[in-house]
């Protein structure tokens, strides 16, 4: 385990409108205001597709499983990184029935709206995202 204090620089928040396809701009916000590292706090909205990926196996590294289709949802809420500029992103959809989700994949295309919140850092999250024991992939 490795525990870190830092201190937030800025509340960062993205508004993206119907047809955008939720990746690509979020990585558009991130590249265009020069954002290293955040924490993504959360995300709300509506959309019409989904795409994702789940781990299928449990061994490392582990199988991922691609999901994608047409289907409107709300989007429950978005959460994870930006480390190094590079988008780690969870997403949890829901409609009348079940709610799912999973690593955030290109093409959710947004319906209505959805908003973004994240907090930028001075902070280098390298290797958080890596297969094994963080004693092992960063200096202490």
């Amino acid at each position: 385990m490795r525990v870190e204090k830092k201190a937030v620089k800025n509340l960062v928040f993205m508004r993206f409108n119907p047809g955008d396809d939720l990746l690509a701009a979020i990585k558009e916000g991130v590249e265009k205001n020069a954002i290293k590292n955040a924490v993504i706090l959360s995300g709300v909205g509506s959309v019409i597709s989904h795409s994702y990926h789940v781990v299928s196996s449990s061994v490392n590294p582990p199988k991922n499983e691609f999901i994608k289709g047409e289907r409107p949802a709300d989007i429950v809420n978005i959460n994870g990184f930006v480390i190094n500029g590079r988008i780690h992103a969870h997403i949890i959809f829901s409609d009348a029935t079940v709610s799912y989700g999973g690593h955030l994949e290109s093409g959710v295309e947004v319906l209505t709206f959805a908003i973004l919140t994240m907090a930028e850092v001075d902070a280098d999250f390298d290797q958080y995202d890596t297969v094994g024991k963080i004693e092992d992939l960063l200096p202490v």
